[in-house]
C-alpha cells in the first residue's frame, strides 16, 4: 500500500490550487455579487446558474442539487477519483512533493516511477499513432476500414500500429531518454537474447487509460497470418496496468455515464468505437479479463449508487456470452443500478451490427431489452426436463436463491411468480413462498454478520467519527425558511462559517440545543468538533476543511458548503447585526425553556413535591431575569 498522504501535504495541495482556477477548466463563472463566482452547475442539468464558488474560503456549493465541498472534493467527484488520485493530481499540478505516511513507503521512488511510467506510454502511444500512417501499417489501416472505422475515427481513439521489427519502440524510449529498466517494467519492452526488445510488433495497438485519462497500457491486435501469438495481446500487469481495474473507453465514457446514469459493458475494443460512433458514448469494455468486482467499483463511483441507474452487457450470443452474461449476474447484486442483457440479431456484436445495419441499429440494441436475471433464470431452467416433477423440483431449486437475491422486495414477488411460469408449476404462491423463505434466511444471516461490522461513522477522520453525537445527523433537512426561529439560527451559522470573528467567542458557549432545526444542531456541532468559532478567527480556510472533516455525512457536509457560501442578509455585516442574530437564538432558547419549565409544572399539578417546585420556580425567575436582560441590554448580555 502507498500509505496515506501526510496532512500538512494534504493542506498544502488546498491552498496551492485555488478552486476557481480548477471550477474554471470544466465551466465559465462569472462574478455573482460577495466575492464569489456562479455558473451552470456541472453535476446537473439546469438553465439557471445555482452553482457558487467562493475563492476566498476555498469552497463550491451548488444550491439546486447540494453538492459542495473544497477544491479536492470537485475533482474527485467531477473526475470521479479517489481521494488519494485527487491529491496527488493536484500535487502535480501545483508543483509540490508529497510525502506518505505508514509501512515504510518510499514516496520519492513510487511517485516518480508512476510518472515515468505514465511518461512512457503516453510516449510510445505517439510513436504508434504515427507509425499507423506509413506503408508498413497499410495492413492495419484496411482492417479498421472493414469495420467501418475511417481515419478520424483511429485519430478519436488514438489507434496506432507497432512496426514488425524487433527493437523500433525500444530504440525510440531509450532516445526519448528512458531506461532498459524503465522500459521493462513498463511491459512496453521484454527481455530479448541481446537486450530489450518490443513488446509488441506488427500489430494495431490501442491505448488504454484509466479514469484520470493517463494511458496505463495498450491492447494489441493480430493483423498477419505468419503471427503465432494470440488474436488480442495485452500489456502485463505492471505499477499502473491491472487489467482487473481498468476499463477501456472509461476515460471517454466517464461524464455521460455519469450524467446519463447508465453504462453499456461491451466486449471488444472494437465494439466499444461502434457504440460511440453511434452515439452510444457510455459504452466501455474489459481489457482481457472477465467483468467483475473491481470494475463494479469503478462504475458505482461513475453511477453514484443511483437506483434508477442501468448497466446493459452486450455479450454474444454463442456459449461464451451466455457464460460471461452468468458470471456478471454473480455480482449482479453489487450494483444499485439494474442490470440487462441486450443480444443482437443473430449473435452480431455492436461492431457486425453496425457494419450490417448501421448506426441506429446499434442504438437499438442497447435499448434495455431482457433484465439479466431473468436472462440468467432462463439459462437455468432450460438445463432441466420441465416435462416432469423431478425436473421442475431440481429447476426451483437451483433457480430459487437466484430469485431470493433480488433486493426489492416488490420486484422479488413479481419475478418469483414469473419464475413459476417458466416452470409450469400451477402453485404460484408456493414459489413465492420458497423465495421469500430463502430471502429470510440470507437477510437473518446478513443482519448477524453486520453486527461485527463496523460503524457507519468509519472514515478517513479515525474513531472521532463513531462517537456518539448530540444531536445524531438530521434524517432530512427540515427547515423552515418562513419561520423566523429557522431564519435566525441560519444567519447566525452563516456568520459563524463566514465571519466567525464576528460571533467569536459568544457562539461557542451555545449548544446545539439552542437550534430547533435538527440540520442546524449538526452544523453547529460540527463547528465546535472543528474546535469552535474562535478557531476560524485567525486560519479561516484550515477551520472551513475541519467543519467540513466532522460533518457525519454528505448530508450536513453539503450543508456545510451550503451556509459557506450564501450571501449573509444583513445590509451592513458588522458586530450589531451579529450580536442581533445571537440576542434572538438564545432569546427563543431561553423562552422554549421557561415555557418547558411551566408546562412540566402544569402537568403534575399537585402532585408536585416542595422542593422540587421552589426548584422549579427559582428556575423560571432566573431565566426571565435573564430574557428581560437580552430584550434590554442586546449582545451586552451575553
Amino acid at each position: 500500500m502507498a500509505g496515506r498522504i501526510n496532512d500538512d501535504d494534504v493542506k498544502a495541495v488546498r491552498d496551492a490550487v485555488p478552486i476557481d482556477a480548477v471550477v474554471s477548466e470544466y465551466l465559465q463563472l462569472r462574478n455573482a455579487g460577495g466575492g464569489n463566482l456562479k455558473g451552470l452547475c456541472p453535476f446537473h442539468d439546469e438553465k439557471s446558474p445555482s452553482f457558487q464558488v467562493s475563492p476566498s474560503k476555498g469552497l463550491f456549493h451548488c444550491f439546486g442539487c447540494q453538492e459542495g465541498g473544497d477544491t479536492i472534493a470537485f475533482v474527485m467527484k467531477i473526475d470521479h477519483l479517489s481521494f488519494s488520485e485527487t491529491v496527488e493530481r493536484l500535487a502535480a499540478k501545483a508543483g509540490i512533493t508529497l510525502r506518505y505516511e505508514e509501512g515504510g513507503y518510499n514516496p520519492s521512488h513510487q511517485r516518480g516511477e508512476r510518472i515515468r511510467l505514465v511518461e512512457a506510454h503516453k510516449a510510445a502511444a505517439q510513436f504508434y499513432a504515427e507509425q499507423l500512417d506509413g506503408p508498413e501499417a497499410e495492413i492495419g489501416r484496411k482492417f479498421l476500414a472493414e469495420r467501418g472505422f475511417d481515419q478520424a475515427a483511429a485519430a478519436h481513439f488514438g489507434i496506432g500500429y507497432s512496426p514488425v521489427g524487433w527493437d523500433h519502440l525500444t530504440r525510440y524510449l531509450r532516445g526519448k531518454g528512458f531506461s532498459d529498466k524503465e522500459l521493462i517494467t513498463s511491459g512496453l519492452s521484454q527481455d530479448g537474447r541481446r537486450g530489450p526488445i518490443d513488446r509488441f510488433r506488427g500489430r494495431l495497438m490501442w491505448p488504454i487509460s484509466d479514469t484520470s485519462g493517463d494511458i496505463v497500457g495498450f491492447g494489441a491486435r493480430k493483423l498477419r497470418d505468419d503471427d503465432n501469438g494470440p488474436k488480442y495481446l495485452n500489456t502485463p500487469e505492471t505499477a499502473i496496468y491491472k487489467k482487473s481495474q481498468v476499463l477501456y473507453g472509461i476515460d471517454l465514457a466517464k461524464k455521460e455515464i455519469a450524467k446519463a446514469s447508465r453504462a453499456v459493458v461491451v466486449e471488444g475494443y472494437t465494439d466499444v468505437m461502434a457504440c460511440h460512433l453511434a452515439g452510444i458514448t457510455t459504452a466501455i469494455a474489459t481489457c482481457g479479463t472477465a467483468f467483475g468486482g473491481d470494475h463494479i467499483k469503478i462504475l458505482r463511483r461513475l453511477l453514484m449508487d443511483n437506483g434508477s441507474a442501468r448497466v446493459i452487457f452486450t455479450f454474444d450470443g454463442d456459449a461464451a456470452g451466455q457464460k460471461a452474461a452468468l458470471r456478471a449476474f454473480e455480482d449482479d447484486q453489487k450494483f444499485a443500478a439494474e442490470t440487462y442483457i441486450a443480444i443482437a440479431p443473430d449473435n452480431m456484436d455492436p461492431c457486425d451490427l453496425r457494419l450490417a445495419r448501421g448506426d441506429e441499429a446499434v442504438r437499438d440494441l442497447v435499448e434495455p431489452r431482457t433484465p439479466l436475471f431473468e436472462f440468467a433464470l432462463r439459462q437455468i431452467v432450460g438445463r432441466y426436463d420441465l416435462e416432469t416433477p423431478a425436473g421442475r423440483g431440481a429447476a426451483l431449486d437451483e433457480a430459487a436463491p437466484v430469485v431470493a437475491r433480488i433486493k426489492n422486495s416488490s420486484s422479488q414477488h413479481e419475478v418469483a411468480v414469473q419464475l413459476a411460469g417458466m416452470l409450469g408449476i400451477l402453485d404460484t404462491q408456493f414459489v413465492v413462498k420458497r423465495v421469500a423463505q430463502l430471502a429470510r434466511w440470507a437477510r437473518d444471516r446478513g443482519d448477524r454478520g453486520d453486527r461485527r461490522g463496523p460503524g457507519p461513522g468509519a472514515s478517513r477522520g479515525g474513531a472521532r467519527h463513531e462517537q456518539v453525537r448530540a444531536p445524531g445527523p438530521p434524517s432530512g433537512p427540515a427547515l423552515h425558511l418562513r419561520s423566523p426561529a429557522h431564519r435566525t439560527e441560519r444567519e447566525l451559522l452563516k456568520l459563524a462559517l463566514q465571519r466567525p470573528e464576528l460571533v467569536s467567542p459568544a457562539f461557542d458557549a451555545y449548544g446545539a440545543d439552542e437550534f430547533t432545526a435538527p440540520p442546524y444542531a449538526a452544523v453547529r456541532q460540527c463547528v465546535a468538533d472543528a474546535g469552535g468559532a474562535e478557531a476560524g478567527v485567525s486560519e479561516a480556510r484550515d477551520y472551513l476543511v475541519r467543519v467540513l472533516e466532522a460533518a457525519p455525512d454528505d448530508t450536513v457536509r453539503n450543508l456545510v458548503t451550503e451556509l459557506a457560501v450564501e450571501v449573509v442578509h444583513g445590509k451592513t455585516i458588522d458586530e450589531t447585526y451579529a450580536g442581533m442574530q445571537l440576542v434572538q437564538v438564545r432569546l427563543r432558547a431561553v423562552d422554549r425553556r421557561i415555557g418547558e419549565v411551566q408546562g412540566s409544572l402544569a402537568r403534575l399539578g399537585s402532585n408536585v413535591a416542595p422542593e422540587q417546585l421552589a426548584a422549579a420556580q427559582n428556575e423560571v425567575w432566573v431565566l426571565q431575569q435573564y430574557a428581560a436582560s437580552l430584550r434590554n441590554s442586546g449582545a451586552d448580555a451575553l
